[in-house]
């Protein structure tokens, strides 16, 4: 062999490392399910707390000290500048600092309370410690010290700046902040006796955490008192955490049961004394899903019926225990109390904007056929309609003197811009948000409506958070700019997204998305993968980042579609959403069904023979249904924490969209998914986490007995004690996502 020369050596060396250099560019261009999983490469940045003070002219938030340690920071609303207002070195305690995770301020700003050493209650960590720092005196100090550590519940400040309340193992108590001194104010929580805080139920759907609030003066604390004494206990099984298996007790009232009773009081905060307020009809067959201070001598109290088809308004003066019903509202269909929207930043809180210096409050409702705000009179109920015209409104958040702060688009449903209207009701209607962010747009508006924290997004950007004024809604600070991933982002291979419409062949038109392989060639045939929700509290098609995985799909060769059918809560009109009622499972699965047929017939680079579809909770039962119910459009499908059966979902959720078992059983079962199991001609790969306090695992197995029994073969993936959203644990998401990605490549 004749050998090589310097020249040629030169030569082929500098070829191997362009060719590596050129696979080294590819293989960086594609993403992989561990970068997406694995690490923190594409790691989006997030906005922390921000609390607003002085009415909006300052906010504070929670950023790093030189040290690492976690301080709070006040900014001027109007330039942004800043000075340390709380710093690291006063919250230290025995020789280590508070890590804050959230924090309020008293009423006269003369002290801080500090949330920390959290722990998870349900959904969220609503259990820990608080510690309050007074600048007066300089002192970090512990609430209720003698307590078990990460106890206690929603601690708030009286109006005068005196005491603080919270919740500890349900019951409430009062601490003087300056002697120390605790005072339990209810003496009967146990568990199944709730007070100033809510059963399971009432957290997951009505969004209910904390169940008190000071009067303005402090002479009283108004509080929920719930009694979950009858309610079934569901167990879940823990059997890997010991020898023996675990049962894990939940009480849960599933779909056809009674809720828990619940009734209103008043604790008057020097005697202790308990006065209960006379809410009529049965505590057990009602709700009451809002309570809230309007002055210190009166209340204003939301109920409703246990369809949830009735909400009532009422008035009540502690100083007379006069009760006034001034505002009723009945659908033949339900009534929401706040609306789910992708613009609705405000999840739990149920209470209605007070306006006019006390005199009026805000309801949105879609009685007329769209979703609109009426002003309604404190004293006499009467109702000023605030938004005319033939649109929905997504949000409201704030006024200023003079105008109230919404979100709406009624030119697309897949967007979302902020708008005025005058508060008089003889105004129209002014767009706010600049033309340049085209998308979804959401905003916290201060108190003085003069300023607002911004969040923006569209599918090609991860959100950027930035401090506006208000109305010119001119930018005076960038807070979250996701510099580093867009950066990250730009060295991607990005496929081309776009967005549709379909009518189905019963003149229904949708919304849809579309996301195409790379190098896309129409002439060739791709598989398509729909991900779907399609239940009323969810949306798909919208003009959000569409997030790394659908990149990463789209990237193996499938062509994303996620469309949006009746019954979602789309910008589309009341009839639109109310359509779903009592056809949850029948009417939204056959809008996806023939939304996909009609998407097959259209486009000519779809293959019918590789028709694709997924989802998780409600778009896992959509799932489910598609596979069960159109067997000929559907070949493969991945069903994540999906209800089979909708008599074991919760009573609140399932009754407000379907009525109650006890009149409309039928309907129950014609919509569930184990209905229909026997008609599985596809793939199925079914897959929950044993640990799902919100869809139990029971609805897996129920289905799973329905598949043999039918002798239907299917795969399935048990996730021990994982929950809903199946993340606890190292590696679980990536696991999770790589079964999902890798049956869907083996069926394709």
């Amino acid at each position: 062999m004749k050998s090589l020369t310097l020249k040629s050596l030169h030569f082929l060396l500098s070829f191997i490392a362009f060719t590596f250099s050129g696979i080294a560019q590819e293989s960086d261009s594609l993403l992989d399910l561990d970068r997406i999983y694995a690490s923190e490469e594409f790691k989006s940045d997030r906005q922390a707390p921000i609390f607003w003070v002085e009415n909006g002219d300052a906010v504070v938030t929670i950023e790093k000290s030189e040290n690492g340690n976690d301080q709070l920071i006040k900014y001027q609303s109007k330039d942004y500048k800043s000075n340390v207002y709380l710093a690291a070195e006063k919250l230290a305690s025995n020789g280590a600092n508070l890590k804050i995770e959230d924090f309020s301020l008293s009423p006269d700003a003369s002290k801080v309370m500090i949330f920390t050493n959290s722990s998870r209650v349900w959904r969220t960590n609503t259990k820990g410690d608080f510690w309050v720092y007074d600048f007066e005196s300089d002192k970090l100090k512990q609430l209720g010290k003698d307590f078990t550590p990460s106890s206690l519940m929603f601690a708030k400040f009286s109006e005068n700046n005196q005491f603080v309340a919270y919740v500890q193992d349900f019951n409430i108590y009062k601490e003087n902040f300056k002697t120390g001194e605790i005072t339990q104010l209810t003496k009967d929580g146990t568990g199944d006796i709730i007070n100033g805080t809510f059963d399971w139920v009432y957290e997951e759907e009505f969004g209910l955490r904390d169940g008190f609030a000071w009067s303005p003066d402090a002479s009283k604390i108004a509080f929920w008192q719930l009694d979950a004494s009858e309610i079934g206990t569901f167990y879940m099984i823990n059997n890997t955490d010991s020898v023996y298996s675990e049962p894990i007790p939940l009480q849960y009232p599933k779909a056809g049961f009674d809720p828990s009773s619940s009734k209103l009081g008043l604790i008057n905060t020097k005697t202790s004394e308990i006065n209960w307020i006379p809410v009529p009809g049965d505590p057990v067959q009602h709700y009451l899903p809002a309570m809230q201070w309007v002055n210190k001598d009166l209340l204003l109290l939301q109920q409703m019926n246990r369809k949830q088809n009735e909400l009532n308004i009422y008035t009540y003066k502690p100083s007379s225990s006069e009760l006034s019903k001034i505002y009723t509202e009945t659908e033949d269909t339900w009534v929401d109390l706040r609306y789910p929207d992708i613009a609705s930043n405000q999840w739990g809180n149920t209470d209605q904007l007070i306006v006019d210096d006390g005199k009026s409050f805000l309801r949105m409702t879609e009685n007329d056929g769209w979703r609109h705000i009426y002003k309604i009179s404190l004293e006499t109920g009467e109702k000023t309609l605030l938004t005319p015209g033939d649109y929905d409104v997504a949000a409201y958040y704030q006024t200023d003197a003079k105008n109230l702060y919404i979100v709406a688009s009624p030119n697309n449903a897949t967007q979302r811009y902020l708008y005025s209207v005058p508060l008089n009701g003889k105004g129209k209607l002014t767009r706010i948000t600049p033309q340049e962010f085209d998308g979804v747009n959401t905003y916290d508006v201060s108190p003085n409506g003069e300023y607002a924290i911004h969040k923006f997004t569209n599918v090609t950007t991860p959100n950027t958070v930035s401090l506006v004024s208000l109305p010119k809604h001119k930018t005076i600070q960038k807070l979250v700019d996701n510099k580093r991933l867009k950066d990250r982002l730009k060295s991607l291979a990005i496929p081309e997204i776009s967005f549709f419409k379909v009518t189905t062949k019963e003149g229904i038109e949708m919304d849809g998305r579309m996301t195409k392989p790379l190098n896309f060639d129409e002439s060739e045939k791709y598989p398509v993968l729909f991900h779907v929700y399609g239940e009323p509290w969810g949306v798909v098609a919208t003009d959000a980042w569409i997030g790394l995985y659908e990149i990463f799909m789209a990237q193996k060769g499938f062509v994303v579609i996620n469309m949006d059918n009746r019954g979602t809560p789309s910008l589309k009109g009341s009839d639109w959403r109310k359509s779903i009622y009592q056809k949850v499972g029948v009417l939204n699965t056959r809008d996806q069904a023939f939304a996909a047929q009609k998407v097959l017939e259209t486009y000519d680079f779809l293959d019918k023979d590789r028709v694709n579809v997924w989802g998780w909770s409600g778009g896992g039962s959509m799932t489910q249904n598609l596979l069960f119910r159109y067997p000929e459009i559907y070949q493969t499908g991945v069903a994540v924490a999906g209800v089979a059966n909708q008599l074991f979902y919760d009573n609140i959720y399932q009754e407000r969209y379907m009525g109650l078992p006890s009149e409309d059983k039928d309907k129950f079962i014609e919509g569930s998914p184990v209905t229909y199991a026997k008609n599985l001609e596809g793939n199925l790969l079914l897959i929950h986490g044993t640990g799902d306090d919100n869809v139990h695992y029971q609805n897996m197995e129920f289905l799973i007995n329905e598949l043999i029994r039918n002798n239907k073969q299917f795969e399935m993936m048990a996730y021990p004690n994982r929950s809903h959203g199946i993340y606890e644990g190292e590696g679980t998401s990536l696991h999770l996502y790589t079964l999902i990605t890798n049956y869907f490549l083996e069926h394709n």
